[in-house]
């Protein structure tokens, strides 16, 4: 019961997801292919990773990473900004056309949320939160690593 109840809602906000993505998709120049909506995506998930964490967490190549990002940067979605630290390594920076493209998940988390605000009672709302948090800090720990917030 348990593991389906968790299914249906991930395949509800994954296929609302990809809907919004194909909807944006568009085959005109300067727009994101399915695959790079994805990449950019992760990217933004990874919050500012190296091309050779974005490439590790994907598991590909350097070289498939870095073609993928110098196509984002080509259209605008993306940007190199170097490491203060390291002055030789650089981190990948979503641009405000990014921003302005796409934030598709968070806009139907949030219209998800105001329904359950509406439906939840407070003290519901705050336990179901503190579910979320432990699943995603105490039960996720393959994701550790790559500091995904």
């Amino acid at each position: 019961m348990l593991e389906e109840s968790f299914l249906e809602v991930y395949n509800k906000f994954k296929v609302e997801f990809f809907r919004r993505i194909f909807e944006l998709v568009k085959e005109r120049e300067g727009s994101l292919t399915a695959m790079e909506a994805f990449s950019i995506e992760i990217i933004h998930a990874l919050h500012e990773p190296t091309i050779g964490q974005f490439a590790d967490f994907l598991n590909i190549s350097q070289s498939n990473a870095t073609y993928k990002v110098n196509n984002l940067i080509r259209k605008g979605y993306l940007q190199k900004q170097n490491s203060e630290l390291d002055r030789r390594e650089y981190h990948l920076v979503l641009t405000d056309k990014y921003y302005g493209y796409t934030n598709i998940m968070r806009t139907y988390v949030h219209t998800v949320i105001g329904r359950m605000e509406e439906q939840f009672t407070p003290q519901e709302a705050a336990a179901f939160a503190e579910l979320l948090n432990k699943i995603s800090d105490e039960m996720m720990p393959e994701t550790d690593s790559f500091n995904l917030k």
